[in-house]
């Protein structure tokens, strides 16, 4: 067993930032170095959180001996090849949701880590924050009794990556943003059973100057125990932040407000920088939240999966779970534009869920 985990990262935007930060409060992880294109932003960027070697090619990065882990959080069109050579070099993989842009890509990634032996673990952060793991506490000891109904929305007014925009680069819009969380969420609630069928509604109503993705999605999903998970994602929401989810069950319900109960009410004529990092607009009435990485998990999930390199564990979190809701992703587009429920397994060789979309006019 390793004392310490060195931690290389790859990437610098806001992502990135949140990863950082998260590291750096792992007593058993060493934050070692971190490859960005462009000297100067990840010369800066390692300077703000003391990383004591940089690189502008990740390929490098990597083929440091000292690292053990890469967490990697660039464009989702780059999350394949990154995968595929972080195995090749032995690392073990943190991977940014969503996994990548296809199955194909998906299944790749999971053969090359399986093939190299190094653990490759999905970033779904909602299982691992704090007011969202007291929620499955309660269902899972019966004090809601058998659920019936998940909901789950995440809203805001827009991407904090530029990529996202772009649905050549990120394979879609908002539910390929902040879809993929609600998925992997209503799954980790229940246990990961198996999904049944998708059906989801998806239109562009603001953006439209801005992408070719949507920006409102209605996610419904079928699992096969007979549990509906109802998702919103919206780009469209000023204001702040607003995640939120609930259980309904046989013997009781439960709501969680993941941020409103943990912030600040304020009214800001000039705007505000954000705690880690300028995201999205913070002019008018808003939410400011203290601790907001820690309310959202991501040191937890840090933590956890250094722990799971220090100690050889099975991730709470896997790539096989990530490609799951890729697989549901690509279902919901294609329902999208039939306009009907779709079922799962979904077999599909397109190559970013958007195409299946993209014909809906």
């Amino acid at each position: 067993m390793k004392d310490k985990v060195r931690v290389g990262l790859i990437g610098s935007q806001f992502i990135s930032s949140i990863h950082a930060e998260s590291v750096k409060q792992c007593a058993q992880a060493e934050l070692f170095a971190a490859a960005s294109p462009t000297r100067s932003h990840i010369k800066a960027f390692a300077a703000r959180h003391g990383i004591p070697h940089v690189f502008t090619d990740y390929r490098h990065l990597l083929a440091r001996p000292e690292i053990d882990l890469v967490v990697v959080g660039v464009p989702n069109d780059r999350h394949c090849q990154v995968a595929l050579d972080a195995a090749a070099a032995g690392k073990h993989v943190v991977m940014e949701k969503p996994l990548c842009l296809n199955l194909a890509e998906a299944d790749r990634m999971i053969a090359a880590c399986r093939q190299a032996k190094v653990k490759l673990m999905y970033a779904e952060e909602l299982c691992f924050a704090p007011k969202y793991v007291r929620l499955k506490q309660l269902l899972d000891s019966g004090a809601l009794g058998q659920p019936t109904l998940l909901k789950q929305s995440e809203k805001h007014d827009g991407p904090h990556a530029a990529h996202f925009w772009d649905v050549q680069r990120s394979g879609g819009g908002v539910t390929m943003d902040m879809g993929c969380h609600a998925i992997e969420f209503f799954r980790w609630l229940l246990g990961r059973p198996p999904l049944k069928s998708v059906y989801a509604q998806m239109s562009t109503q603001v953006h439209t100057q801005k992408t070719q993705g949507e920006d409102n999605a209605i996610l419904l999903l079928e699992f096969e125990n007979g549990v509906i998970g109802l998702a919103e994602e919206s780009w469209t929401k000023l204001g702040g932040m607003d995640d939120r989810a609930e259980i309904h069950g046989s013997q009781g319900v439960a709501y969680a407000d993941l941020l409103h109960g943990n912030a600040i009410e304020a009214y800001s004529a000039a705007g505000y920088e954000y705690a880690v990092e300028k995201a999205g607009s913070s002019r008018g009435w808003s939410f400011p939240i203290y601790e907001e990485a820690w309310n959202y998990g991501f040191p937890q999930e840090m933590a956890h999966f250094v722990d799971c390199v220090r100690h050889d564990k099975q991730p709470q979190v896997t790539g096989e779970d990530g490609r799951v809701v890729l697989e549901t992703l690509f279902a919901a587009y294609a329902s999208a534009r039939l306009g009907r429920k779709v079922s799962l397994p979904f077999k599909t060789k397109a190559a970013k869920p958007f195409d299946l979309w993209r014909s809906r006019h």
